[in-house]
């Protein structure tokens, strides 16, 4: 008696197993999921900062496989750099840099470069 309901327990438990794998199959066949999305973004920060003197910014955008932006920033000259660019499939990678403002170079006190080599040559000789 009991290998006869051992035995419908372990056929139970197969036809569940196997009856419940067919049905999981035949759902997957019949719901098929598109894995790709569209890449699209979009987004912009910036920075200010007086201790530093940090100043930057940047914006870019992506519809598919076009990327546009650009970005700014302080040089410690002073000027102004900033970059538009773009990239695609077809194109590449492309930017376009823009300065404005003028340099300004802080002077520098002390012995010149030609002075300094003047002196240490004229001793060792």
């Amino acid at each position: 008696m009991y290998k006869t309901v051992l035995a419908l327990c372990l056929v139970g438990a197969a036809v569940a197993q196997y009856g419940h794998h067919e049905h999981h199959e035949k759902k997957h066949e019949e719901h098929v999921v598109d894995y790709y999305a569209h890449p699209k973004y979009k987004f912009d920060y910036g920075v200010h900062d007086p201790h530093t003197h940090d100043v930057k910014k940047q914006e870019e955008t992506r519809e598919g496989d076009v990327v546009k932006g650009y970005y700014s920033l302080y040089e410690p000259d002073g000027t102004e750099r900033i970059v538009h660019y773009t990239a695609d499939k077809k194109n590449g990678f492309n930017a376009v840099v823009e300065r404005k403002g003028h340099a300004v170079h802080p002077q520098h006190y002390g012995h010149s470069s030609e002075s300094y080599f003047k002196h240490h040559h004229d001793h060792h000789y």
